[in-house]
């Protein structure tokens, strides 16, 4: 459906912590967590050489207008914003004039490329990873000074972006903004990125891009959940495992001189009822597994049309690579793999074989499988969770070739 604007060369493997790496501006990933990682912004200029990006303006907008598009256009003039929420129609895209912009997000769940871009990232654990958002501007295009919960890294691919930065704490926001605007923005440091170009930021970072002329830019974003956030979601995960025994009872209730008062018996029995919900170390890894890779509410996963039997999936082994799917997310702790919301105990060599799915999100045809690991895996197949990528043979020729040689 796309073609591909790429010609940088993204490799996803784990370099180790002392390989200086152009990504990372000659640092090698050791310096860079140490020095930059959630402390300070980084310019590397040329991160990605011959970097063009993996979509034209039209390709993107393209994406904007699907049903289930996560997207955004905002647009500006003389200093009002206004934003509108996706899937948007070509139409309307069509009569857009002036400053505008478009933003995309999980293109790497539309595009296998998308997926590619992230692996360079993986020195950065899998349960961090949000996604990869697209965006395009006109000339002068932006959504704005603002700042970010989130570490990202900003890789520009069609055109020039001016990014101004600033560490300042006042975060006071425009009133009745649509977007969450700084009020005041004092400039600390300033580049214009051209394609191959990227800039790290950490949380909390103001900044605001602004385009040069028309330009696309790809953020990889790391999510950063708030504890609130997390509490709520380990108590909601906790009350369909937990079990409390007895029920509230009083044969020895004492009259109340103010029956609209909750007397201290009642509380003390509750109190003493509630104490026993317990949770250890464990409890919380299973809930962040789970928690950390459901999807988002908009993704679905299709099943086989006209699946394989569990028979045929298991004779399949030797022509096909297994591919995650790309809205598949997939962890793993000890002995559990999670993936997309559920978690599976498994024995130690299926570990060890599901946990490299995990880490490069394919296996390949000759990968060895327990019996257990086979089973699980036709079960994700069946979900749709993870494809079968036929591997094309080699033909006698280039074997004849190869032993001639």
């Amino acid at each position: 459906m796309y073609q591909i604007y790429f010609a940088g060369n993204f490799q996803g493997y784990n370099p180790g912590m002392k390989t200086k790496l152009a990504l990372l501006g000659g640092l090698t990933t050791e310096e860079f967590l140490r020095d930059y990682w959630q402390k300070k912004p980084l310019l590397i200029r040329q991160a990605v050489p011959g970097f063009k990006g993996l979509l034209n303006p039209s390709q993107l907008i393209d994406l904007s207008c699907l049903e289930d598009a996560q997207a955004r256009m905002v647009k500006q003039s003389r200093g009002n914003w206004q934003l509108e929420h996706g899937p948007f129609t070509r139409d309307q895209m069509s009569k857009l004039r002036g400053k505008w912009s478009v933003l995309v997000q999980g293109v790497n769940h539309r595009l296998p490329a998308g997926t590619e871009i992230l692996k360079p990232f993986n020195f950065i654990p899998h349960a961090r990873l949000d996604d990869l958002m697209v965006s395009f501007a006109t000339k002068g295009g932006g959504v704005g000074p603002h700042f970010d919960p989130y570490d990202v890294f900003l890789l520009q691919g069609l055109g020039h972006r001016r990014w101004q930065i600033t560490t300042q704490k006042d975060r006071s926001l425009i009133e009745g903004a649509p977007l969450r605007i700084l009020k005041e923005f004092h400039i600390e440091q300033e580049w214009v990125l051209e394609a191959g170009d990227m800039l790290y930021l950490p949380p909390q970072c103001g900044h605001n891009g602004i385009a040069e002329d028309d330009c696309m830019t790809y953020s990889i974003g790391f999510r950063t959940p708030t504890y609130q956030e997390m509490a709520e979601q380990f108590l909601v995960y906790l009350q369909d495992r937990i079990c409390v025994d007895g029920v509230y009872a009083d044969p020895d209730l004492k009259l109340q001189k103010h029956p609209s008062e909750i007397g201290d018996a009642m509380l003390q029995q509750i109190t003493t009822a509630i104490s026993k919900v317990r949770w250890d170390n464990e409890d919380i890894a299973n809930f962040l597994g789970s928690y950390l890779s459901e999807p988002k509410p908009h993704i679905f996963f299709d099943a086989p049309a006209k699946p394989l039997s569990i028979a045929a999936f298991r004779k399949s082994r030797r022509a096909y690579n297994i591919v995650l799917e790309l809205q598949t997310q997939m962890l793993c702790r000890d002995a559990t793999v999670f993936i997309n919301g559920e978690s599976h105990q498994v024995g130690k060599e299926t570990y060890r074989v599901l946990r490299e799915l995990a880490d490069t999100r394919q296996l390949i045809a000759a990968t060895v499988l327990t019996r257990e690991a086979t089973d699980l895996l036709y079960e994700f197949y069946l979900d749709g969770y993870l494809r079968l990528e036929f591997v094309k043979p080699k033909s006698s020729l280039s074997r004849t070739n190869k032993q001639s040689s």
